[in-house]
């Protein structure tokens, strides 16, 4: 039951969604729209948050009839040192999402007002814990674009026409709901406008279902975690999955990760507020993680999860000092300046605690490249650091078709065995792409901590056979794929040929027969 009103929510919330699509968009570009949405979703959402905080906490006191929305600015002032201390930051009453929507549209300086109160909200973190999860929140979303509106009485009414179909999401409260309706909301918009333009402004963006897959297998055998960490996490879809799988509270240090693209890194700190994560529970970092990691005084991590960029550029060796970064030295040799994936692999390695596991997409090339590659796979082999390699079937990620594989690595294994699973079929079509379903999911996983062979899917492998494989990690190389084909009995097929012959002769014999007794009567 619950289920079912859980599916019902969800769709009401993706068809409201798409009507404000429709509705709104208009010269806006998606991607850019689809910052203004999630701008305002995250201010209706901090709003509310905020206001629910302290209204709870009022209420509890007997003052039933208290709403700080209806508060004078100047008798809430004296709570925002407190405010800021336990949530992060201070939005005055007046500044409230719900009334600045009311006077919207009587408001000839309505971008004025967002602006300043988008400054204000930031500047409420300014020298305190909170400033660097805060800072730059609202930078994607200029109420002075042209894109909105050539005049600013054009760009109030679409401001307006924005504030009013935010409001209407009906998202009721954040902690009755059977759906995270704000997080849900804005993973449907990310999904929403990968699927229609695959990479979307400097957005990779993981389908639900593959960061469901990653997180479960990071989870075997685990009901709660350290902390959880993605070297390339985008909007961090992929770290919210540990979240909702296990609960928040079950990842017990936080959320850590780092982007490079600017507006990603903004909508992943906001995705972490939508996702009530404690601005002192996440640690979203910017910057080019193979080249200047942030996070060197949190690692090691429990549990890593990734899809990194697949096949792109990056220094290598023509940087002197990475050969001796701590990360990469041990391979004795740096990922080629033109695929940089075993970086990422190398880095997410260093970083994994001696009892954690790491699970990241791959692009297949990097399973059996020779070269640089081959001998940073030689080092993970002899080394015992793969756990598994699982094929995934191909048409699955948004704006790509290729079969893409997961590696998972651990540093701490019983056995000195490689495990190689087939899941090449494991889906259904939906649309264009390929789709896993949670039966799939639970079948990938069953079969990764059963480590049995099983034929055509799975096969458990030493890694001296391996090592004989040139260090190959190509499933199809240790799991043979089933022949669907029908054996053809040749004998048979050959007899029936001479019966079709036969015939055809004397249907022409017989055709022939008949032009000549109608020539004759002509």
């Amino acid at each position: 039951m619950a289920d079912h009103k859980k599916e019902q929510e969800r769709a009401e919330l993706h068809r409201t969604i798409w009507n404000i699509a429709n509705d709104l968009r208009g010269s806006v570009d998606g991607w850019d729209f689809k910052q203004y949405v999630l701008g305002m979703l995250f201010y209706r959402y901090i709003s509310e948050n905020i206001r629910g905080y302290i209204n709870a906490g009022e209420w509890e006191t007997g003052n039933t009839g208290f709403d700080y929305a209806r508060l004078a600015d100047d008798k809430a002032e004296p709570a925002r040192g407190d405010l800021v201390r336990t949530k992060g930051f201070f939005i005055l009453p007046s500044e409230l999402f719900e009334n600045v929507r009311a006077r919207a549209k009587e408001d000839p300086n309505l971008n004025e007002t967002l602006e300043a109160i988008f400054t204000h909200i930031e500047a409420s973190a300014q020298g305190t814990e909170s400033e660097e999860n805060i800072r730059g929140l609202f930078d994607d979303i200029d109420v002075n674009s042209n894109k909105l509106g050539g005049t600013v009485a054009q760009r109030n009414e679409k401001l307006v026409k924005l504030l009013n179909a935010v409001a209407d999401l009906k998202l009721g409260d954040y902690k009755d709901h059977t759906i995270d309706a704000f997080g849900d909301a804005y993973e449907y918009l990310m999904a929403m406008y990968a699927s229609n333009a695959g990479k979307s402004g400097g957005e990779y963006y993981t389908p639900q279902e593959v960061s469901e897959l990653l997180t479960r297998l990071t989870l075997v055998g685990k009901t709660q975690v350290n902390k959880v960490y993605d070297p390339a996490c985008g909007s961090g879809s992929l770290l919210l999955k540990f979240a909702r799988i296990l609960g928040k509270e079950n990842v017990r240090r936080g959320f850590f990760g780092q982007e490079i693209n600017i507006t990603t890194y903004n909508l992943c700190r906001i995705n972490m507020f939508l996702h009530d994560i404690d601005y002192d529970k996440f640690d979203i970092a910017l910057g080019d993680t193979l080249t200047d990691p942030q996070h060197w005084d949190e690692e090691p991590f429990e549990a890593i999860v990734s899809n990194p960029p697949y096949s792109i550029k990056w220094k290598g060796d023509s940087d002197p000092i990475l050969i001796n970064d701590p990360r990469f030295a041990p391979a004795g040799v740096l990922a080629p300046k033109s695929k940089a994936d075993l970086a990422f692999i190398l880095h997410s390695l260093a970083w994994l605690a001696v009892n954690g596991t790491a699970a990241i997409v791959c692009f297949p090339g990097v399973m059996y490249r020779g070269g640089a590659e081959q001998k940073i796979r030689q080092y993970l082999i002899d080394n015992n650091y793969v756990d598994g390699v699982i094929q995934l079937p191909d048409n699955l990620f948004f704006g790509t078709s290729i079969a893409t594989c997961i590696l998972v690595l651990k540093k701490s294994k019983p056995e000195n065995s490689t495990l190689f699973i087939d899941a090449s079929k494991e889906c259904v079509k939906v649309t264009n792409n390929n789709k896993l379903t949670a039966d799939h999911i639970a079948q990938i996983v069953d079969a990764y901590v059963q480590r049995q062979d099983r034929a055509h899917f799975c096969r458990l492998v030493p890694n001296r056979e391996v090592a004989a494989q040139n260090y190959n990690l190509s499933v199809s190389t240790y799991v043979e794929a089933e022949d669907t084909r029908q054996a053809v009995d040749i004998a048979a097929l050959n007899a029936d040929l001479r019966r079709m012959a036969a015939r055809a002769q004397e249907l022409r014999e017989e055709i022939d027969r008949i032009i000549a007794e109608l020539e004759g009567e002509a």
